[in-house]
């Protein structure tokens, strides 16, 4: 019984979460009417966390020079090193970080504040006085996150390439005008959609989709938060935890998807 009670557990929560995210799509219309509320969502979610990705950032970056330096330097190919570092963080490691930082603050806190809310019969109250909750509190949520994921997956893109380079230099023996031009020309490759470099533009959506994933899955489980303090705690652990999950299968999906060919 516990495998079958399980797995209509993750079926009912994912069929909240896809009608929740559906409920948001049927009102992107209003989204002008909630431009403030989008802001102040965005310059939570980008300002107060811009010092985490770059300082997760800038290590991945110098660990990921410095680990493919050691082994390239073997064969003699330390000239190789920003074409790897370049490629790892607009591919992988950039979207990745970044969304998996947004989960453990962001995502957390959207769980949170929502549950708060729920347990405390705020959403209650709302739909007394007749104010769609979706439009008022989850809408902004989502569009903010959609668009500070991206952004800031750039931002972490940047600073791992840089420190990367730092690493390269330093402890490499690579030249910094080598490591620059190798890691240019590693994505300079176009992409046939549009006109953005493959690389960059896969890394961009994996971002975006990431952000979506991570601001529906924190807003559903605070919206289903009940029980006191104790359930608001149960929602903002599930928002992170289901996050994370969600990042990584959407990521191996995307990346199959994106690179198949």
């Amino acid at each position: 019984m516990a495998p079958l009670a399980m797995l209509a557990s993750f079926g009912h929560a994912l069929g909240v979460r896809l009608e929740l995210f559906l409920a948001v799509a049927a009102r992107l219309s209003d989204l002008p009417r909630r431009r403030a509320l989008v802001a102040g969502e965005l310059y939570g979610s980008c300002i107060q966390t811009l010092h985490v990705i770059l300082l997760v950032g800038l290590f991945i970056g110098m660990i990921v020079s410095l680990q493919t330096g050691i082994e390239l330097a073997r064969i003699g190919q330390q000239d190789q090193i920003g074409t790897i570092v370049a490629v790892s963080m607009a591919r992988e490691m950039g979207p990745f970080i970044t969304a998996t930082i947004l989960a453990a603050t962001v995502g957390s806190a959207m769980a949170a504040e929502l549950g708060t809310m729920a347990v405390s019969d705020e959403l209650s109250a709302l739909e007394v006085l007749s104010i769609d909750k979706i439009k008022l509190l989850v809408l902004p949520r989502v569009v903010a996150l959609m668009l500070a994921a991206p952004l800031l997956s750039v931002v972490c893109d940047t600073i791992g390439i840089l420190g990367g380079g730092f690493v390269a230099q330093s402890q490499l023996n690579v030249s910094w005008q080598l490591y620059v031009d190798s890691a240019i020309e590693a994505l300079r490759t176009p992409a046939q959609l549009v006109p953005v470099p493959k690389d960059l533009w896969c890394g961009l959506l994996k971002a975006v989709v990431f952000g979506a994933l991570i601001s529906i899955i924190g807003c559903a489980s605070g919206l289903a938060a009940h029980g006191g303090a104790l359930g608001v705690g149960r929602a903002t652990r599930a928002a992170v935890r289901d996050s994370i999950i969600a990042i990584i299968v959407a990521n191996y999906f995307m990346t199959w998807f994106l690179y198949q060919s």
